[in-house]
């Protein structure tokens, strides 16, 4: 196709010789929509904060905050964009900007914009409750956790987000909710920097695949978004498979819960409810909102980084993927999908269709994460425990662990160390030891080896305190 058109704040606009690595970001600004500021380009500053309609699941449309820095210009085919500009002007503001500007929350006005649009979206979760995350007015503050300010100081921003009310009768973005959202079509666009697909499913996704097995795949894009703009990556074929239902499915059995790899993790984190009770506490820590808001599963166990925040949760809980290709599934337990640094199971034009996590769950897990920062941080370690015991007893314990190897991996040897053993502190403070010992941690610039091996073992004596009491009743 030589042309394809994106809805920007209620308006189509046509885009004419986009390239295959171009992102909204860039487009918009073009465009003349410069309040999307560029500030870091890989998803952490959040001044490029836009909204994006979603499918809510139930016919109509969710307005969610992502990085226009982060997503491809291609993949916003037939989608539906909302800048800072589209909320409101001078001469009528919109209530969060209002807020903003009357309780001092802007300075220099940089990162103005991407508050706005992460506020908005807040202001327009339909969850938010009186009461709620501990604000009289239920907004979530760690709907702001991916933006940064440098000069103003957070108090008189989170002022004006505790300042909102509900959106007044005839809001047009309230009730833009009740109408669906518009479907991503079937995208083929190509030129002399690659080729960039949408499939129309998952059969023409895998089929693409095979006829180009070194193809990048692209779901949310939080990582191949960073490559392409701070590394220059390009990729000579690009294929998109965020939009696929055969990827979106969650499903309980009997035996098992499986997860499609395509869900973002805000919808999964929303869709599972606190039913998997490690992934609920693992989901706030995993970078930001608006990050959340566009990765997947799929994505970050395909990265294969040792320091993603999936692979230890993921491992804890005994998972295993689905991994689909033109020939057919096959199920690879987790522990053995990492093969070396970057490196994993996945064949030539195999994809993750699925995560598969065994039930019952370990009724006692805990998620632990060390990074520089509380929130929006790469971690240093990252530790996922779940166990199970027979009385006073150890019958099944798997510990995941992230940061302190090449690749994630489970303490198999802490494991060995803790089955049939007494649920005492003496048998914890043994394993212990042992647990600092798992992996090879080195010493980079966010922590060092000796602080890597002392995290391990006091994880597991924190847990073990955490959840002594739990473990009693």
């Amino acid at each position: 196709m030589d042309s394809f058109t994106v809805t920007v704040n209620g308006e189509p606009r046509t885009v004419h010789g986009a390239r295959p690595h171009e992102t909204l970001l860039g487009w918009l600004r073009d465009g003349g929509l410069t309040g999307c500021k560029e500030g870091c380009a890989e998803g952490e500053c959040g001044a490029c904060a836009v909204l994006v309609s979603r499918p809510d699941g139930q016919g109509g449309t969710r307005l969610e905050s992502v990085n226009a820095c982060l997503l491809l210009l291609p993949a916003m085919n037939g989608q539906e964009v909302i800048t800072a500009e589209g909320l409101g002007s001078p001469t009528d503001l919109h209530p969060v900007q209002r807020e903003l500007a009357v309780r001092g929350g802007s300075q220099c006005g940089y990162c103005t914009p991407g508050f706005v649009v992460s506020m908005a979206a807040e202001y327009y979760r339909p969850e938010r409750r009186d009461g709620e995350h501990h604000a009289p007015n239920g907004f979530d503050i760690h709907a702001l956790s991916g933006n940064l300010c440098r000069c103003t100081g957070y108090r008189p921003i989170q002022d004006a987000a505790y300042a909102l009310d509900t959106p007044p009768q005839g809001d047009p973005l309230a009730t833009r909710r009740s109408r669906p959202a518009p479907t991503p079509p079937p995208t083929r666009l190509s030129g002399p920097d690659g080729a960039f697909y949408r499939p129309a499913d998952l059969a023409q996704a895998l089929d693409l695949l095979a006829e180009h097995p070194d193809a990048k795949l692209l779901a949310g894009g939080t990582d191949w978004g960073v490559e392409v703009n701070l590394r220059h990556a390009r990729a000579d074929v690009t294929i998109a498979v965020d939009g696929l239902d055969e990827l979106r499915e969650l499903e309980w059995h009997s035996d098992h819960v499986r997860l499609g790899a395509g869900l973002n993790l805000s919808e999964l984190e929303r869709r599972l409810d606190g039913r998997i009770p490690l992934m609920a506490e693992w989901f706030p820590q995993f970078a930001s909102r608006l990050i959340r808001n566009s990765a997947t599963l799929g994505g970050n166990l395909g990265t294969a980084s040792p320091i993603g925040d999936s692979p230890p949760t993921l491992l804890a809980l005994d998972a295993s993927l689905v991994l689909a290709s033109r020939t057919g599934e096959r199920e690879v337990p987790l522990a053995d999908f990492f093969r070396g640094y970057r490196q994993t199971d996945l064949g030539g034009g195999e994809l993750i269709r699925a995560i598969k996590v065994p039930l019952p769950l370990a009724p006692l897990t805990g998620f632990y994460k060390y990074a520089k920062r509380r929130f929006d941080d790469i971690s240093s370690v990252a530790v996922g425990i779940a166990l199970e015991l027979d009385g006073d007893r150890v019958r099944r314990v798997r510990i995941g662990l992230g940061g302190v190897a090449a690749t994630p991996l489970r303490a198999v040897e802490t494991e060995q160390a803790l089955v049939g053993q007494p649920w005492t502190e003496t048998t914890v403070r043994e394993a212990a030891r042992l647990l600092r010992r798992e992996g090879t941690p080195l010493s980079d610039h966010r922590a060092s080896a000796e602080y890597r091996a002392a995290m391990l073992e006091q994880t597991l004596l924190k847990f073990f305190h955490e959840r002594r009491d739990v473990a009693r009743v």
